[in-house]
């Protein structure tokens, strides 16, 4: 995690774009590096950045023509799976939440939430991988009590095992694999065997997906983040 946040942009809407650009420059600790008004050219641009210029995180639009932000999301999970995402949308719908979250997304915030909202989202993603608004947790509740909607938010054929338990704890307080490897005696091949396994069992793409399976099923605190 670097001293600076970098931000990309992608949104349709030119005035929203440069409003968010301007509202983040009054930011010390962040800083926009990419702006694009659709997918493909944030794609092509995202492409030619090194691996100084690259963000840590994309705050993406939903609604957006010829690629919309879910199809969006899919390829950048796909290629860029370290890259955090933070989905904005003036059409919020809780029931996007599963899927996106599904996907790997970091945070869900729509258009009109405060500045203080905002500004902590993109802190807490950067610093935790994720963030929830009060209505998301309400949801991810309503998913813990629900044993139909956790089996379609994660489709986990095996259970995970005590020592799997053990290392999603370790990854969800952001240990790295050599870190995790001492506190458990194993080495850090291991550990990425098992977060790698952790991963096929639980259909998550990344990190950011262990943390909320954690959260979903009661392995990790939800007060932690």
């Amino acid at each position: 995690m670097s001293s600076q946040i970098k931000i990309a942009l992608i949104d349709d809407e030119q005035l929203i774009l440069e409003g968010v650009k301007m509202l983040l420059s009054n930011e010390k600790n962040i800083s926009v590096c990419l702006t694009a008004d659709n997918g493909p050219d944030f794609i092509e641009s995202l492409g030619n950045l090194s691996e100084k210029e690259f963000p840590d995180i994309a705050l993406v639009d939903v609604q957006m023509k010829p690629m919309n932000g879910f199809e969006l999301v899919e390829i950048l999970k796909d290629r860029y799976p370290d890259l955090k995402v933070i989905i904005l949308s003036s059409h919020y719908k809780t029931s996007i939440l599963g899927y996106m979250v599904k996907l790997g997304v970091s945070a869900f915030l729509p258009k009109n939430s405060d500045k203080k909202t905002f500004i902590d989202a993109i802190t807490m993603v950067d610093k935790n991988g994720v963030f929830f608004t009060a209505e998301d947790h309400q949801m991810l509740f309503t998913y813990m009590n629900s044993s139909a909607k956790k089996n379609s938010l994660f489709e986990t054929e095996d259970e995970l095992s005590e020592r799997e338990k053990d290392v999603v704890k370790l990854i969800c307080q952001e240990f790295t694999n050599n870190e995790i490897g001492e506190k458990l005696f194993i080495s850090p091949r291991t550990v990425e065997s098992h977060r790698q396994r952790i991963l096929e069992k639980i259909g998550a793409k990344n990190t950011v997906g262990i943390v909320i399976y954690a959260i979903v099923n009661n392995i990790y605190s939800l007060e932690k983040i």
